[in-house]
């Protein structure tokens, strides 16, 4: 026996090193017929890293308090050596976050990868996007630059509207009447340390839930179905590791290969990623001419402008905005079709999903646009089909007319 095998062996005793390796990527078994689609899971994992190593350097040089942020900023762009393409790296990371997670979740409305038995799967995920746009809001504030600072207090604002205990809770959450040196030093808390150590347990809970039902597939087959009877191994899977591990290489490499063109060519996306207003230091005398939130957040805030005040009071576009998110949690005992993957669906669904994707994408463009009585009725319309995508989701998901799945899986 080898010294390493030794070495191996003393740390086998006591922390299940091997054991580990095996269950989680050696001898899981994972569907053979992966595509294209399935490489965004460990695109997200790999931004997550990218973001806390980024943020910890961001750190090192960032001062949270009102009169210095903005400045410490331009001494990390200007001063800190190589300090520029840490703090691009960490703004582009923030959208490039939400861009996979969004094709992951697409890939989970396509195929059903909500459906029983990764009901837990899917609820630790939409957890994962609720601290990921709570992450990011936080993280939003600490540039303080105008639309950090304005944007900020819009939202904060917004809890106002929630009757009787709203105006406490928005000076609870402000820490101050006003957006201030208190709001910064607990969001920066919240962003740096509080969040992160959630969303961590999160993506690990996430994943311990995937490999323990298995992962799903293009088809919706379920592959634990079909085993070799002498070993016990799915006849449709394959060990992860090595050959996904290997395919999510080559993702990874494409995804660096535009996540770089956008750093080094493009960091701000046109105002996207970066908002022009945010390079200049947070005035609370002077308004912005357009406030909106980043790209990622726009779909929700025109919902919340699409809903009529009642009263005087924006409480029921605070509703709206936030059953629109709330809804996903509930989205595996809404689906009531025979089959799982949207290769054996009907037509009925893929109109559903379609209608539902291009609501989606109206209305975040909508959310970037100043509030106008036209932008206000098409914001309405699309907000309708968003809330009908799962409201009827349990009628048309019934009529609908299925193919039925195969036994095995077809590549």
């Amino acid at each position: 026996m080898s010294a390493m095998q030794k070495l191996m062996g003393w740390i086998d005793d006591r922390l299940p090193l091997t054991a580990t390796y095996k269950a989680h990527l050696s001898e899981y078994y994972a569907p053979k017929n992966f595509n294209f689609w399935y490489f965004f899971g460990s695109l997200a994992l790999l931004v997550l890293v990218i973001q806390i190593v980024t943020g910890i350097f961001l750190t090192m040089n960032y001062k949270p308090d009102s009169e210095l942020a903005f400045l410490s900023v331009e001494y990390i762009m200007r001063d800190v050596e190589w300090g520029w393409l840490i703090r691009y790296i960490h703004s582009t990371g923030a959208s490039m976050f939400f861009v996979v997670v969004y094709l992951h979740m697409f890939r989970g409305l396509m195929y059903g990868s909500y459906r029983k038995p990764r009901e837990l799967i899917w609820i630790f995920g939409v957890l994962i996007y609720l601290m990921l746009m709570a992450e990011a809001f936080l993280g939003y504030l600490l540039p303080w630059g105008q639309m950090s600072y304005w944007g900020a207090q819009v939202i904060v604002n917004l809890f106002a509207a929630v009757p009787i205990i709203g105006e406490d809770l928005s000076i609870w959450i402000r820490g101050d009447y006003v957006i201030g040196d208190a709001t910064l030093n607990r969001f920066f808390a919240f962003h740096v340390i509080a969040l992160p150590l959630v969303l961590l347990a999160l993506v690990m809970v996430h994943l311990v839930a995937l490999h323990e039902v298995g992962s799903n597939n293009p088809d919706g087959v379920e592959i634990k179905k079909k085993k070799d009877p002498k070993t016990g191994i799915p006849l449709d899977g394959i060990p992860f590791h090595p050959y996904y591990t290997v395919k999510d290489i080559v993702g990874v490499i494409v995804f660096l290969m535009v996540f770089s063109a956008i750093l080094f060519f493009a960091p701000e996306m046109g105002g996207y990623f970066l908002e022009a207003a945010n390079f200049v230091p947070a005035d609370p005398l002077k308004t912005p001419e357009h406030i909106a939130p980043l790209w990622y957040f726009t779909p929700f805030y025109a919902i919340l402008r699409a809903v009529p005040p009642l009263f005087g009071s924006q409480f029921p576009g605070v509703v709206a905005m936030g059953m629109s998110i709330v809804l996903l949690f509930f989205l595996p005992w809404l689906d009531r079709s025979k089959v799982k993957s949207i290769r054996y669906r009907g037509p009925i669904y893929k109109a559903f999903l379609a209608a539902f994707i291009v609501s989606f994408v109206g209305l975040g463009y909508l959310g970037l646009l100043p509030s106008t009585p036209v932008a206000t009725i098409f914001a309405q319309v699309f907000s309708v089909i968003y809330f009908l995508f799962f409201l009827l989701m349990p009628w048309y998901t019934s009529i609908d007319k299925t193919k039925p799945e195969p036994e095995r899986v077809t590549g």
